[in-house]
């Protein structure tokens, strides 16, 4: 079989799995920022990262939805479009950065850590206090 029109690596997983593998990994690396795993899984991370943030950029309603869409959890794909991405305008690719790092013991897979090329610095969150609910007390039945 011919090789040409294929995209993607299959990382010898079914489709469901590779894209819960590839959600998963763009979910830590957006909640933790710095990530290490396989270099080939880091290089296809970059193709579906690389989407996220320029939708992230956007900001409106239906892109928002995509992001949330492409991440595993409502946190990570609020702090992508809400914290990271506002501090990523300065350029319109190029976000994040592979980097081998080590052969792993077991098996001499290379490894290779990703992150975000520009510092992403914390912005505090303010934080939702429930209103304050009036207390009644009920006077509680005697019963004889």
């Amino acid at each position: 079989m011919h090789r040409h029109g294929y995209k993607g690596r299959k990382f010898s997983r079914e489709r469901d799995q590779r894209r819960a593998l590839i959600k998963g990994l763009a979910t830590s690396l957006v909640e933790h920022g710095k990530i290490e795993t396989t270099f080939p899984k880091a290089k296809e991370l970059v193709r579906y990262i690389e989407k996220l943030i320029t939708k992230a950029k956007k900001g409106d309603l239906a892109n928002r939805r995509r992001v949330i869409a492409g991440l595993s959890t409502q946190a990570a794909a609020f702090r992508l479009v809400d914290v990271i991405a506002p501090q990523l305008t300065a350029r319109n690719s190029g976000h994040v950065r592979v980097e081998r790092t080590r052969l792993r013991v077991g098996d001499g897979a290379q490894l290779a850590t990703i992150a975000f090329v520009d510092e992403i610095a914390e912005v505090a969150a303010p934080v939702a206090t429930p209103a304050a609910k009036p207390t009644t007390k009920v006077a509680a039945k005697e019963t004889v």
